[in-house]
């Protein structure tokens, strides 16, 4: 069920000569943020954010047969995802055919158009000053688009010492590509118009009422910060943790620093097969060597080369057409070293309406690959000396064994149903044990209250209108707006944060120009003095650049791209040497 894409290769002819054209290929760490999109001369990458596809695709692509070679994407790729044909690794060499096999489903209609350019507000309004809360993509995003479009003073808060939220403590160390959209947020940040106020929590340092004293408007940016429960027997044992303080425990998050997990067992059991799932296993199981080349903290890669886990098993709810984890991502551990993939053939069996998802002519490229990747693993001969990560399909936790600590999971078989409201997935009634030593639930963030801001808890949102605010009657609150997760719940790469972003600049922009923003009684200055009042240790923009440099040093005498400080003491200790 391999997927297999025949093209023909473009030549040109020259003197005589025939030269193959290479196009270029989007590959895996794709972060949808669309950069690439507005530099293509040909207009040939898919899809774009105006079109309906952007909102769930996996990934970005390029058209094979309308490509001209000219590498403008590869230099506004932010995080190094776009090569040529040519230059494709062993463990890329697919994403040639992904990239192709998007556009034989969705065939490539070109708008050469010239793109409208953005109103700025009129001069004689003065500096818009806004404060955004949070320091991760969806504020740096925001603030990066404040920064193209207006006269605007940016002033950001974060309760933490370091900016860039998940890109800094989510990303899995062994994707740094990744990460390098932190170095495109840098370079925006450069100007004085832009300001740091980090290790600064909004509401106990200073609270939203003294923001939009200072400020015309507040965007709240602040993420889902917990995570959804399991809510089963045992869940609170030893041993059993979510997969979001797992991972910020091994990014060296300040919070999880001296978090400390039982890697004494052989088998850990994630619940959930979503794209962070995948990462907590390749980490499980990749070993110090892998690691010891990656900014993971100091702490996780002394446990993690202490470890004993040999396999990790994956529950995922539904099916294999219904898995969450995204097809590159699923691809990219086939390439693993020393790990094998595996699969049970017999649960690849699909029931009807999956059967019918996957033969409908206008299936989208991205599921029949997941589906035909899954044969793959499921076919290959397994080495009794690699290590392991297996997929379980249809099956839910059900308790969680042990008495004093984790001993096991007990695994419900599902079947899944169809009601009006799609495929759900029910107990078949059958049960079965895994024994295992650590359990991390990897089911989804979720936003928590901030404040006296309005909240839905049924969503773990703020309430708002395309990133205005709403209050209790409905109407916009003036002046205050959020942007990504707590904006538009958990869902999405770092990518999808830029065209959130931007909606919410644009209704905080035309809020300004239409007068309806109060201007704010104080200044930067004033700003300053209050910060430095009620926490001394605050760190500024030169105090986050210390940190930096000093956490790069660390990391070229190790041979390591940085050596993270865990502490907030370290930080703001290391911040203090600017």
């Amino acid at each position: 069920m391999a997927l297999t894409v025949m093209r023909p290769l473009v030549t040109e002819v020259c003197d005589g000569c025939h030269t193959t054209k290479m196009a270029y290929v989007i590959t895996q760490r794709c972060c949808n943020d669309a950069s690439c999109v507005a530099e293509c001369p040909v207009d040939c990458i898919r899809p774009t954010p105006e079109q309906r596809e952007f909102a769930n695709t996996e990934m970005l692509y390029i058209d094979p047969d309308t490509c001209i070679d000219c590498g403008a994407c590869v230099d506004a790729c932010p995080v190094d995802a776009i090569f040529s044909e040519d230059e494709l690794s062993a463990s890329l060499a697919r994403f040639a055919d992904i990239n192709a096999a998007y556009f034989q489903r969705h065939p490539l209609e070109a708008d050469l158009a010239p793109m409208a350019m953005p109103a700025r507000p009129p001069k004689e309004l003065g500096t818009l000053r806004v404060a955004i809360v949070g320091a991760g993509p969806a504020a740096c995003y925001a603030a990066e688009e404040l920064l193209k479009r207006a006269d605007v003073e940016v002033d950001m808060f974060d309760r933490v010492p370091t900016p860039f939220g998940l890109v800094r403590a989510g990303v899995a160390p062994d994707h740094p590509g990744t990460k390098g959209v932190a170095g495109m947020f840098e370079t925006a940040f450069k100007r004085d118009a832009f300001a740091y106020f980090l290790n600064v929590e909004v509401g106990t340092h200073i609270s939203h009422e003294e923001l939009l004293q200072h400020h015309h408007a507040v965007i709240y940016a602040v993420g889902a910060s917990t995570d959804r429960h399991l809510g089963i027997p045992g869940e609170d044992l030893p041993g059993s943790s979510s997969a979001t303080d797992f991972v910020a425990w091994y990014n060296g998050h300040p919070d999880h620093a001296d978090s400390v997990y039982d890697l004494t067992g052989e088998r850990a059991v994630i619940v959930g097969n979503g794209n962070v799932a995948l990462d907590v296993a390749r980490v499980l199981l990749l070993g110090p060597a892998e690691l010891g080349k990656t900014d993971i903290a100091d702490h996780a890669l002394e446990a993690l080369r202490k470890s004993n886990i040999r396999e990790v098993v994956l529950l995922g709810r539904r099916g294999p057409v219904q898995a969450a984890y995204s097809s590159s991502e699923f691809l990219a551990l086939g390439y693993l070293p020393g790990i094998d993939v595996v699969i049970d053939e017999k649960e690849l069996e699909l029931d009807p309406a999956s059967q019918a998802l996957l033969d409908d002519s206008e299936v989208e490229p991205s599921l029949t690959l997941k589906v035909a990747l899954a044969h793959e693993y499921a076919g290959k001969p397994v080495n009794a000396d690699n290590k392991r990560i297996v997929f379980r399909y249809l099956t839910s936790p059900t308790e969680i064994l042990g008495s004093d600590r984790v001993t096991g999971v007990r695994i419900a078989h599902n079947r899944l149903v169809e009601t009006p409201s799609g495929l759900i997935a029910e107990p078949t009634g059958e049960t079965e044990t895994i024994d295992a030593s650590l359990v991390l639930r990897s089911i989804g963030y979720r936003g928590v209250a901030l404040g006296e801001l309005p909240f839905d808890d049924a969503r773990g949102v703020i309430p708002n209108a395309a990133g205005r605010v709403l209050g209790a009657d409905g109407e916009p609150l003036a002046g205050v707006y959020v942007s990504g997760w707590i904006k538009r719940g958990p869902r999405g790469v770092i990518g999808t944060n830029k065209t959130d972003a931007q909606e919410t600049v644009e209704h905080l922009l035309d809020d300004f120009t239409a007068r309806k923003l109060t201007t704010p009684t104080e200044d930067r200055a004033a700003l300053i003095k209050l910060v430095e009042q009620r926490q001394p240790e605050h760190v500024d923009r030169n105090g986050w650049r210390a940190i930096d440099r000093i956490e790069r040093e660390r990391g070229k005498a190790a041979g390591r791209p940085r050596v993270k400080f865990t502490s907030v003491a370290e930080l703001v200790a290391a911040a203090r040497k600017h």
